[in-house]
C-alpha cells in the first residue's frame, strides 16, 4: 500500500485524484483548510483528512513530517492546491501578483520540499504539480497576467527539482490541463462547447498511470492533457 499526499483534496479536481487512488487500495492524506468541513464522498477508511494552512510554511511542513513520522515517507504528492483571477496589466498591482504567488506557489512549495527532500533520501518518489496554459506560455496570458506569472514558476520550480534529483528515482511532473469540466465553470461559461473539456476524473486517471511501475522510466514529465479544447 502506497502513501499517497494530494492538497487541495476537496476542490474538484482533488476529489477525483483521491477517489481515483482510493480505488487502487492507496492510502491517500488530504488537506483540508482550517475550518473546512469533510465532504461526505471523501469519508473513506483509507482517507485521512489534514487540516492545514498551506501558506505557512512551518505548519505545511509539520504536517508533512508527522505523515513522514507515521508512514515512512510520501510515496507520491499531487498538489492540487491554487487558485485563479483574471485582470491585464493595467488592472493587476504587485499585490494581486503576490496573492497569486501565494496562492499557486507558495501552496506547493511549502508542501513539496518537504515530501521532496524525504523522496530523495529514500531514492522513490513522484510529485505532481498544476500548471496551466497561460502558464507554459506567455501567449496565452492575455488578461491573466498574475495567474500566468505564478503558475510559469510552477514548470521553473519543477525544473530545478529534476535537476536536484537528476541520477535518483525522484521526479517532478507538471499538470498541464485545458478548461476543467466542473460546475463552476459550466456556469460561467454557459455557451461553451462542454465536449471539448476534460473531466477531473480523466485527469486523475492519467495521473494514477503516470504515478505507477508503467510509467516508472519517464522523467521530468510535462503533462498537456487538453481535451478536445
Amino acid at each position: 500500500m502506497r502513501t499517497i499526499f494530494i492538497s487541495g483534496a476537496t476542490g474538484n479536481l482533488g476529489r477525483a485524484v483521491v477517489r481515483r487512488f482510493i480505488d487502487s487500495g492507496d492510502k491517500i492524506y488530504g488537506t483540508l483548510l482550517p475550518g473546512e468541513t469533510l465532504p461526505e464522498g471523501l469519508v473513506n477508511d483509507h482517507f485521512i483528512p489534514v487540516t492545514v494552512d498551506l501558506n505557512d510554511a512551518s505548519a505545511a511542513e509539520l504536517a508533512i513530517n508527522d505523515i513522514i513520522s507515521t508512514q515512512g515517507s510520501v510515496d507520491v504528492a499531487v498538489l492540487t492546491a491554487g487558485g485563479f483571477t483574471m485582470g491585464d496589466i493595467g488592472a493587476t498591482s504587485s499585490k494581486d501578483l503576490l496573492a497569486q504567488i501565494r496562492l499557486n506557489v507558495e501552496t506547493a512549495y511549502h508542501v513539496a520540499r518537504p515530501i521532496f527532500l524525504n523522496m530523495l533520501s529514500k531514492d522513490s518518489g513522484r510529485i505532481f504539480m498544476v500548471g496551466s496554459r497561460p502558464g507554459l506560455d506567455m501567449k496565452n496570458s492575455g488578461g491573466m497576467v498574475a495567474y500566468g506569472l505564478s503558475k510559469s514558476l510552477i514548470f521553473r520550480l519543477a525544473e530545478l527539482m529534476n535537476d536536484e534529483a537528476r541520477g535518483k528515482n525522484v521526479v517532478t511532473a507538471v499538470i498541464v490541463p485545458s478548461i476543467i469540466d466542473t460546475l463552476q465553470n459550466r456556469k460561467s461559461m454557459p455557451d461553451a462547447d462542454f465536449s471539448k473539456w476534460i473531466t477531473p476524473e480523466a485527469i486523475a486517471e492519467l495521473v494514477h498511470y503516470h504515478a505507477s511501475e508503467k510509467a516508472s522510466a519517464l522523467r521530468e514529465t510535462v503533462l498537456k492533457i487538453y481535451g478536445g479544447s
